[in-house]
């Protein structure tokens, strides 16, 4: 190419910058044409993601098969507890229990309020149009979220509070931590902690014995079950294995720290005598594990 301002210089073509008319749809080129690096997606490549699947997979049954699932205890429609969703909704759920969010305002709370929060998060990206990133910057977006977020912290502080102040008056024991107190008593006596595992059943002693009856008249079968195996109270079977005699006598009387209330007056009220409330604590001590 020229490199004077002569007009008259000879001009030398290096290169061709020209772009030329496509053919239509070029068709890419076959793996074939890479030899060594490349290879076939159908069975080569797809097979290998098939064996590392099935790889983990047997991974996860050898993982189920050998630490079985710990299950929670059986259900029980006579028990009573007190609902609590899952932490990460537990702001809604103390929402839901303020005045102007629920009873004759329960429309405004869970559509009204929810309805414009949501609204305003499909909105945002419309009406917060700034090129500004920096949060310091852009005072009112950054504003409404620390604001949000100090509302979720306070309202899921307030309904965990809520919720351990009715387990502390109503002396219920979560689930939850019934489960660690059963797998530390068993890790202590050496048996399977995890409920995945089942334990032998503990047979009820004498049967026949007449307290079982005087079990059923001071209505002990309401929490404790016909059976001994609990309802909305704890099995008695094995109880012998954790007190005496002198020790159910005196939970019968006295109650049991605060989760059983004293039931002498009302077997007493049911028909019972003192010496049928003591052979009643009598054959409960033998209720044990070992017994035979």
């Amino acid at each position: 190419m020229a490199h004077g301002k002569n007009s008259k210089e000879k001009v030398v073509y290096v290169g061709d910058s020209r772009v030329k008319k496509g053919a239509g749809f070029v068709t890419p080129p076959d793996y074939t044409a890479y030899p060594g690096k490349s290879e076939a997606f159908i069975p080569n490549f797809l097979l290998k993601e098939w064996m590392v699947g099935v790889v983990v997979l047997v991974g996860f049954l050898v993982l189920t098969i050998a630490e079985p699932a710990p299950l929670w205890f059986p259900a029980n429609p006579s028990a009573s507890i007190i609902p609590m969703p899952d932490w990460y909704f537990l702001f809604l759920y103390q929402y839901l229990k303020m005045p102007y969010a629920s009873g004759d305002y329960i429309v405004l709370g869970t559509i009204g309020v929810t309805g414009v929060a949501f609204g305003s998060l499909l909105l945002a990206p419309f009406l917060d149009t700034g090129k500004e990133r920096r949060f310091y910057r852009r005072p009112i977006a950054s504003s409404l979220m620390i604001l949000s977020l100090i509302a979720c912290v306070y309202l899921t502080n307030s309904a965990w509070t809520h919720y351990k102040a009715e387990l502390a008056e109503t002396g219920q024991v979560p689930e939850n931590i019934q489960r660690e107190e059963k797998a530390a008593e068993n890790r202590a006596k050496g048996l399977p902690t995890t409920s995945g595992n089942q334990q032998q059943e503990i047979a009820i002693v004498d049967k026949e014995n007449p307290a079982m009856e005087s079990f059923k008249k001071a209505g002990c079968i309401s929490c404790h079950a016909a059976d001994l195996k609990g309802a909305s109270g704890p099995s008695l079977r094995g109880v012998g294995d954790k007190h005496d005699k002198a020790a159910i006598l005196k939970i019968i009387k006295e109650g049991f720290e605060g989760k059983m209330p004293a039931m002498y007056d009302s077997a007493i009220a049911a028909g019972l005598t003192d010496k049928d409330i003591d052979n009643l604590a009598d054959w409960l001590s033998k209720q044990k594990a070992e017994a035979k």
